[in-house]
């Protein structure tokens, strides 16, 4: 069994650390209670907090995630060992482009679902901007594309989790320790 260590300049910066993990519990909470509400009918009591809960934390999930390109575009992610096939490196490439794009686009969707329809978006209590007027059509097409962001954003964490397991227990090149807040 090779085991592969990394030094610290092979890991992650605690910032990005940080926020790969906060993001983690936002984004999986999110999707927790969005499926959960999907199936509360309307007069369930409370509806609306779960509603306004959901778009707060959501538009924390966009604020999170441009924090968060801001510090990978001023600190790269570390390079995948180069004894990895090279399909290993483009897949990894290409899943994290795709979770990146998903993190960007579904709070958008969300939010512009929302500005399209009677309620807009409140962000812990303080009432966001509309954008336009009340646009049923457009705010259903926001809230598809947020529908089927969401199953392709659940999709590309399992590969993600799959890949981590991956590298743990089969490779066994502790590729995991780049992004744990201790060594």
């Amino acid at each position: 069994m090779n085991t592969r260590t990394f030094s610290n300049h092979e890991r992650y910066t605690l910032p990005a650390i940080v926020l790969h993990w906060l993001m983690a519990i936002v984004i999986i909470g999110l999707l927790g209670l969005g499926y959960y509400m999907a199936d509360l009918p309307k007069g369930f009591p409370n509806r609306a907090d779960f509603f306004n809960l959901h778009k707060s934390l959501g538009i924390l999930a966009g604020i999170l995630i441009i924090c968060r390109i801001y510090i990978r575009r001023r600190h790269p992610a570390p390079p995948l060992a180069a004894d990895l096939p090279v399909f290993i490196h483009q897949a990894a490439a290409w899943s994290h482009r795709l979770l990146y794009a998903c993190m960007v686009l579904q709070p958008l969707s969300g939010y512009l679902s929302s500005s399209f329809n009677k309620y807009g978006v409140k962000f812990f209590g303080l009432a966001l901007p509309k954008w336009t007027e009340e646009n049923a059509s457009l705010s259903h097409l926001f809230k598809e594309a947020h529908e089927l962001i969401a199953s392709l954003l659940v999709a590309l964490i399992v590969l993600h989790v799959l890949a981590v397991l991956w590298h743990k227990y089969i490779a066994h090149d502790n590729i995991l320790q780049r992004m744990l807040p201790y060594r």
